[in-house]
């Protein structure tokens, strides 16, 4: 962890958001049929803010490519999960980190999260291919240390006895 935050700082990455808790549940229905077709329907509560995200079919390459859809919630995050599952879908994955968000000085086209997690501590970066190539290298990163699995499969890649990723 200390090696990404320091590998941000040289290359002028500033904290954006504050180190905070984030609890994530993946619902789909009883069959999964979402993720069968490629898609993702999350819940994720972070301190006290709550996120819908929809995500779409993966677009596989060097970089991972897929329509999002994201609202945040005003009211509980408890009452979006009562709805969720009124219309078939279950929580079917529960998975934890703390997250720092960190942008560039002056502002750029992307921003970089850092995440600790039970399987490891992950740099992402969100934004255009060609700003996160270009950023990759200046982090000192090659191609090949892309990772492109979902945490549910790094999760799973790591052999971990546990349904969910919790701490």
């Amino acid at each position: 962890m200390d090696e990404g935050r320091r590998r941000l700082r040289q290359a002028g990455f500033r904290v954006s958001r504050r180190r905070v808790f984030e609890r994530n549940t993946i619902f789909d229905t009883p069959g999964q049929a979402l993720r069968r077709r490629g898609l993702l329907l999350r819940l994720r509560t972070s301190g006290a803010r709550s996120l819908v995200t929809f995500k779409g079919p993966t677009e596989r390459g060097k970089h991972k490519i897929r329509k999002e859809i994201e609202f945040e919630l005003r009211g509980g995050s408890e009452a979006c999960a009562e709805v969720f599952e009124a219309l078939g879908y279950r929580p079917v994955f529960l998975y934890e980190k703390y997250r720092t968000e960190y942008v560039l000085k002056p502002a750029s086209a992307g921003r970089a999260m850092l995440d600790e997690t039970p399987v490891g501590v992950f740099l992402e970066l969100e934004g255009p291919p060609q700003w996160i190539d270009r950023t990759a290298r200046r982090l000192g990163f090659r191609e090949a240390d892309y990772i492109t699995a979902t945490y549910a499969e790094l999760h799973r890649s790591a052999g971990r006895g546990r349904r969910d990723m919790l701490f």
